[in-house]
């Protein structure tokens, strides 16, 4: 039987080849009454090519850590780098895929995939080779000219991936993006995205609730609190747990999930 591998975060685990590093990042929104501590001192690093997940329950951070990553927010203190750069607002070297599929409505599928190709100014050769590719990888090549109502909410978030990937970013930033999704379409883009990030290698970072998802999908997982949000455990998933028939039902997978959600309740109580 396989079994996790538990460690505590820690800096000293960075190496040459660290793609994300934070230190001490903090985040307080404040009102003209109170003020809300949302992340309290997280630090964490992210090698390339690696799948990182982040989970923990409402109100820890998760989101908010992710817009910090994104350039979407800024943190009130620390550090948080992408390959050695500062975040100082948005960048072609993170891309983002959000639950809410942001596609827009007027494009077709081929269009939103060479949206940002387009802003580039990639020449149209290159530019609809690319989408060509994306498009075979996520199964949408017949659906090259359709538009996003004629899609169903699997279908356009294999859009938003491909839109994401097409723009050949450092790192993926992804949002909960298949928490809108019925069970065995969220099956189905699990199975998709991990074949996807097996090819591309792109690096990524997975914000979810779903404690199986982050489990199934990832190298390692950081479990966070909330009040203040805060990082809690470092998991790192075993290798090869992936390879078990019916992972999801496996002794060391439902040894694991037992682990986190034991993590997390933990703090609740």
């Amino acid at each position: 039987m396989m079994h996790a591998l538990r460690v505590e975060a820690s800096m000293d685990q960075v190496t040459a080849e660290t793609k994300i590093k934070a230190v001490d990042v903090s985040k307080v929104y404040s009102t003209k009454k109170s003020q809300f501590v949302a992340l309290d001192s997280v630090s964490f690093h992210i090698n390339a090519h690696e799948f990182v997940s982040f989970v923990g329950p409402s109100g820890c951070g998760k989101s908010s850590l992710l817009r910090i990553l994104a350039g979407l927010e800024t943190m009130t203190s620390g550090t948080l780098t992408v390959s050695g750069h500062d975040i100082d607002g948005p960048g072609a070297d993170r891309g983002m895929v959000f639950q809410s599929y942001t596609l827009f409505p007027w494009l077709s599928v081929r269009e939103n995939i060479e949206f940002g190709l387009t802003l580039k100014g990639v020449p149209l050769f290159e530019k609809r080779a690319i989408a060509d590719h994306f498009m075979e990888m996520v199964g949408l090549q017949k659906f090259a000219r359709s538009l996003p109502k004629e899609l169903s909410g699997g279908m356009k978030q294999r859009v938003a991936i491909a839109r994401a990937l097409a723009n050949n970013p450092e790192v993926l930033l992804m949002d909960e993006p298949f928490g809108a999704l019925d069970p065995q379409t969220k099956n189905a883009m699990q199975e998709l995205l991990l074949r996807i990030w097996e090819k591309e290698k792109t690096t990524v970072v997975f914000i979810t609730h779903d404690i199986e998802e982050a489990i199934f999908l990832s190298q390692r997982v950081y479990v966070m609190q909330a009040h203040p949000g805060t990082i809690r455990k470092e998991i790192v998933i075993p290798r090869g747990l992936r390879d078990v028939e019916d992972v999801k039902d496996s002794d060391a997978f439902l040894k694991l999930k037992k682990q986190i959600i034991s993590l997390i309740g933990h703090h609740e109580e």
